[in-house]
């Protein structure tokens, strides 16, 4: 049985993707994790009634549109971080970057609390209030999520555990392949009985500067005509209809990075700047990788267009994103792999001496030398009010996150260039459309784009001039009856998940939020409460299940803090209670002792000028507030060279991201940097630590630039997607991802590739639920005795395979069991037991019998043989050595035994070996035979040979 169902990205104009599937047995896997840039906690409310049912997660692409709502979950939803997840080792690195970046450039990724959540501990004399927002989790708690994330490799075959409250899974088997695209960007095959399902979502097939295509042909350097095997007709395929209706590129690669670089130019030339919004993990090292060699290209020529202009790539996560790039070389394209190698084996730099590098490839892939990294906004301010020298201004080239222009440093610097009619902005992605009322900045501008290619005769030069509305959010401290809202809501939000769930931590906020004694107690005291506490189920689920008034959950049987919460109440009754609730809350700070005894609290022999320190920005705005309970405890070694790489003064962001040896390596790595860009000081910092809320402030600017769209998406294009489809041959399938029109016409398109009625299409919506099970017939053929006796059985990894030749026969159900008996007994059938089953009425029972002499010969001669089972390169490389053999690998996929003898395993698991036709020297080799026998003798006996007949 599979089922499937998409709660976000089917049939719609937002990218965000999610997807449910549910196997035989009750098995649920989600696929993905992703949000869109409107932040909406309604989208996430079917995720949240799912999350107890869930097995495991799945996560395809280091994107927003993949995986922007996972610290959201992790944080907010109880049971999430129980649920096992599994990624490619770059997709965890880039996702944790990327949303580092994201909950240090916006507030609303941190979502408000939904008003009806709010009115439920509302009085008569108070408000609610729409935009308190919930804590958001900070870089630590992000960096702490994704190091849960379990990492695979390509085309490892991986059985995965299951979530505490998930069946069984019973052999489930998930496999990553390259989608391409993106850095480690996955093809998810998952295996489950009969039942082989293909979850293919925004993969591109062609090659890029940095990503290899797709592996549905074999990935890099496959150059196949056949889709892999492993690929190849499954059961169901799961596939993005984004693009759909795109043509492709009459010259490809090249001619998109010649459009990208001429735009470029044109604007440069004329002392303008050019913003090219982009993501901050995933494309934007394919857009940086070009931009800088394309710079480098300039300089070794002499053109001199490119050598003036300054090249900037902005993103307050960035300096780890290209760190994480640099150690992950292996995982891109071919191309880059064999440019780094040249420069390690041609020119090996010193340490420290960038200046000696000489332009063009003798830098690495993604030691840019001409792309200069920001993170701060003093930095953006910087490179803006600089004077250029002489009359001619200097142009400028920025790559600044996010390409929606929603959030990061794009958005910033479109304000101070869009008045500009020499400015220019090129679109490389098509914006999605998150919310009708409200669409996007990058939405409206492509729109304005749009129109006027539509309207314009001839070629256009692309300049607009609107008026364009920009809204900016802030937190602002909790104050007055919106903090009183705020505690009442966490009060019951912690008494309900006492009451109501049972077991487990809870993830709700400490005492850092809640001001006031009693929390401070409760706090303390967590370690004996839990025993008391059940198995924690999902808040807003129960909540669901159970309302309110069927709990009987007043404030009174809420419990004492919640009352307390309440004006005017200084009494409370505590007959008939139970627990912490029979006395009025007195707070008891436990004394820790070990057993040295007592431990020693160094705040409470502070002096005044120190405690005055203590208390400012550094203990307060860091995001750690654990380390606040660490005095007098030892430390780990890495915490403590922390600390002492910290400088004295107020800094939001961790000194851990800009520590002496990541000075220097970008010192090494990314080429010269300018001393005053440097040298400028980290951002201050103006971000609520504690209960704050959203302020919305509106600005119109006039927009006069240059508006041009190049698509950089990487996306499949119709002329991949009707290519490819009919060859993997799927028997369902299914369109997701793409807007209404594309997903339509695509499936209208592929009903005309296939053959008619041989392959179910289907375009669920969103919160649909499909049934894609496998079709399959099973019938219950009875063997013969004389033919269990002639099966000869061979093992293969545990299992035991016979091959079987026989003839079918239709036996009457007693006269089988009249015969089993006989033989049983060895007596001879009687002539009115095989008289009787002559009825017409009796049921007739499938017997597979023996051939008969004259039928066996022909049937021999058809017949092929048949190799069945999986040879793995490492089992026969174990084998051969405990042979006395030597071996060792050689590349890839290449097995080199006794020096003479090469095996290799293709794609498709053909099996080749070579061998040069000589013998070794001494061993094993010289006896009879010599290796390449020993090799095929070894092969052959790890395989079950099934005779033809």
């Amino acid at each position: 049985m599979f089922t499937f169902s998409s709660l976000q990205g089917a049939l719609s104009e937002s990218a965000a993707s999610q997807s449910i599937l549910e196997l035989d047995g009750g098995i649920k896997v989600l696929v993905d994790v992703g949000w869109d840039e409107s932040f909406d906690i309604a989208k996430l409310k079917e995720l949240e009634k799912q999350v107890p049912t869930l097995s495991l997660i799945l996560l395809t692409h280091a994107t927003t549109n993949h995986i922007a709502a996972f610290a959201h979950c992790c944080k907010h939803f109880p049971l999430f971080t129980r649920i096992p997840v599994y990624a490619t080792s770059p997709v965890i690195a880039l996702g944790r970057t990327l949303l580092q970046d994201l909950y240090a450039s916006t507030p609303l990724a941190a979502t408000t609390i939904p008003p009806s959540s709010l009115d439920e501990v509302l009085y008569t004399n108070q408000q609610s209030s729409s935009d308190i927002l919930l804590q958001a989790p900070t870089t630590d708690e992000i960096a702490t999520y994704f190091s849960l994330i379990h990492p695979l490799k390509y085309s490892q075959p991986h059985q995965p555990l299951g979530s505490p409250f998930s069946p069984p899974l019973n052999g489930l088997t998930v496999t990553a392949y390259n989608s391409g695209r993106t850095l480690g960007g996955t093809i998810w095959h998952i295996q489950h009985g009969l039942e082989s399902i293909v979850y293919a979502i925004d993969w591109n097939q062609g090659r890029e500067n940095v990503y290899a295509g797709a592996a549905w042909l074999g990935g890099a350097g496959g150059g196949g005509a056949e889709i892999i095997e492993q690929l190849r007709k499954p059961t169901a395929l799961v596939c993005s209809s984004r693009g759909g209706e795109k043509p492709s590129i009459s010259g490809g690669r090249s001619k998109r990075d010649e459009q990208l670089l001429s735009k470029v130019k044109s604007c440069v030339t004329r002392g303008g700047t050019v913003l090219i919004p982009v993501d901050s993990s995933a494309r934007v090292l394919e857009v940086a990788y070009l931009m800088d060699h394309a710079w480098r290209a300039d300089a070794a020529t002499g053109e001199g267009q490119l050598k003036s202009a300054k090249l900037y790539l902005a993103g307050r996560n960035i300096h780890s994103t290209m760190r994480y790039a640099r150690s992950m070389l292996e995982w891109m394209d071919d191309s880059i792999v064999r440019e780094f190698e040249a420069v390690v084996d041609g020119s090996k730099r010193v340490n420290g001496t960038t200046d000696a590098v000489k332009p063009g490839k003798e830098a690495g892939p993604f030691d840019f030398r001409f792309l200069k990294l920001l993170d701060r906004k003093g930095q953006i301010d910087k490179i803006f009010s600089d004077k250029t020298e002489g009359t001619s201004p200097v142009g400028k080239v920025i790559l600044a996150s996010d390409s929606t222009l929603e959030w990061g440093f794009s958005k910033d610097v479109l304000k101070r260039i869009a008045q500009d009619s020499k400015n220019m902005v090129i679109l490389t992605e098509y914006p999605t459309l998150a919310s009708e009322s409200r669409p996007s900045i990058a939405r409206n501008i492509w729109t304005w784009w749009k129109e006027g290619q539509e309207n314009a005769n001839g070629p256009s030069n692309g300049a607009i001039s609107h008026r364009l509305e920009l809204t900016d959010a802030k937190r602002q401290p909790l104050e007055g009856n919106d903090l009183a809202l705020y505690q009442q809501w966490l009060a019951q939000q912690r008494q309900l998940q006492t009451t109501l769930q049972s077991g487990g931590a809870t993830a709700l906020e400490s005492s850092g939020d809640v001001a006031d004694e009693v929390s401070e107690s409760e706090s303390e005291s967590e370690d004996s409460d839990n025993e008391q506490q059940g198995r924690a189920l999902n808040a807003a689920t129960t909540m669901g299940q159970a309302s309110r008034k069927k709990a009987a959950l007043t404030d009174e049987d809420l419990g004492i803090n919640i009352l307390l919460k309440k004006k005017g109440v200084y009494d409370f009754d505590v007959r008939n209670k139970k627990g912490r609730d029979r006395m009025f809350p007195h707070p008891v700070r436990r004394k820790r002792a070990d057993d040295y005894g007592e431990l020693i609290r160094p705040e409470d022999f502070l002096r005044a000028e120190e405690r005055d320190d203590g208390d400012g920005h550094d203990l307060t705005q860091t995001g750690k507030d654990e380390d606040q309970g660490k005095f007098g405890k030892k430390r780990k070694w890495e915490n403590a060279a922390n600390s002492k790489g910290q400088g004295p003064g107020p800094s939001k962001r961790p000194h851990l991201m800009r520590n002496v040896s990541d000075e220097f390596e970008r010192a090494v790595s990314d080429g010269p940097v300018e001393d005053e860009l440097d040298g400028i000081p980290d951002d201050p910092d103006d971000t609520a630590t504690g209960p704050s809320k959203l302020v919305f402030t509106r600005e119109a600017i006039t927009v006069n630039l240059e508006v041009e769209f190049i698509d950089l998406s990487g996306i499949h294009d119709k002329r991949s997607l009707h290519m490819l489809i009919p060859l993997i041959q799927p028997r369902k399938l299914i369109f997701i991802g793409g807007n209404e029109r594309e997903t339509l016409t695509l499936a209208s398109d592929c009903k005309q590739l296939l053959a008619e009625g041989s392959v179910g299409i289907y375009t669920p919506n969103m919160g649909a639920t499909i049934d894609a099970s496998v079709d399959t017939n099973a019938w219950v053929v009875k063997l013969a005795p004389s033919l269990v006796k002639q099966l000869k059985w061979q093992n293969v990894r545990g299992l035991s395979i016979a091959t079987v030749t026989g003839r079918l026969l239709a036996v009457h159900k007693e006269l089988a069991a009249s015969r089993d008996e006989d033989a049983a007994n060895k007596r001879l059938k009687t002539e009115e037991l095989a008289a009787e089953p002559a009825a017409n009425d009796v049921p007739v029972e499938p017997t597979l019998d023996i051939l008969p002499t004259n039928m066996a010969s022909a049937t021999r001669s058809i017949a092929q043989p048949l190799h069945v089972g999986d040879l793995r390169l490492a089992d026969l490389r174990k084998a051969m050595q405990q042979s006395g053999h030597t071996a060792e690998f050689r590349g890839e996929g290449t097995l080199l035994i006794d020096g003479s003898v090469v095996v290799r395993k293709t794609t498709a698991g053909r099996i080749d070996v070579e061998s040069i036709g000589l013998p070794t020297d001494g061993g094993p080799a010289t006896q009879l035979g010599g290796t390449f026998y020993a090799v095929k003798k070894t092969i052959y006996e790890s395989l079950a040979v099934v005779a033809g007949a």
